[in-house]
């Protein structure tokens, strides 16, 4: 069957995950993209509370109406994790009253997929400064997994995090490899991960979650469509049933 997942996403960044991963799910998956609107593209948390705020979400939500999505994400993980655990599902039950259908954002997703994988002690290597990564900590925190380990790596903008290649991208997943950790989590939308998912999880031997991933991941099981793909990492492998949304 075709499903839609709809995605709003802040600017401009790493939005190219989207296609190539909808490539690579196949047949009858799409994910339409808008870009919500920013104000001050900076990693700061006054900046991303404007960007997370209601006006924007719903101006997004309503261009994406035409596309009938079956669900719908807000692919941001600090625009959605400075608004804390309730604020983050006050956003996400916003744009499902607006559009009437399933909804949620890329910080929840990093907690369901972690339940999906029965995951409760992590490590981040996290783009922002420590004092914006300090609220995706504490999102993780209520949701039940203990962070063992942050690392910060201080990207002052979602631009600038968009502009790391394959090699910056490994060395920030290599500068967190705490041991006592069962995975990394990368967060930030604006980080381009989705080519490079399987290759984390073989140089680090453990799970790889980041946030264009998980968005995705997340909106296919509110969808009913999660399909297993190899190239996306533990998540895809063991969280999709064989034949589900085929």
């Amino acid at each position: 069957m075709a499903v839609t997942i709809g995605m709003l996403y802040p600017g401009f960044g790493a939005e190219d995950d989207y296609p190539f991963m909808e490539e690579l799910l196949g047949e009858g998956i799409h994910l339409p993209l808008v870009h919500t609107s920013v104000g001050v593209d900076a990693h700061e948390v006054q900046a991303l509370l404007d960007l997370g705020k209601s006006e924007r979400l719903l101006e997004g939500a309503d261009a994406l109406r035409a596309a009938l999505p079956d669900a719908v994400m807000w692919a941001c993980t600090s625009g959605s994790f400075v608004f804390g655990w309730e604020g983050a599902h006050q956003q996400a039950r916003e744009v499902q009253e607006a559009l009437e259908v399933p909804a949620s954002s890329t910080s929840l997703a990093f907690v369901a997929a972690c339940k999906a994988l029965d995951l409760t002690k992590v490590a981040v290597a996290a783009t922002y400064p420590e004092d914006v990564s300090r609220h995706f900590v504490a999102l993780l925190n209520r949701g039940g997994i203990n962070v063992t380990q942050l690392v910060s790596h201080d990207i002052p903008t979602a631009a600038l995090a968009g502009e790391l290649d394959r090699e910056g991208v490994l060395a920030l997943a290599r500068s967190n490899d705490s041991d006592e950790a069962q995975a990394i989590l990368i967060p930030d939308t604006a980080l381009h991960s989705a080519r490079w998912i399987n290759e984390l999880e073989a140089e680090l031997g453990k799970p790889v979650l980041t946030a264009n991933q998980v968005t995705v991941w997340q909106g296919l099981q509110l969808a009913g469509a999660l399909r297993p793909c190899d190239a996306l990492g533990t998540l895809f492998k063991k969280t999709a049933p064989v034949g589900v949304g085929a």
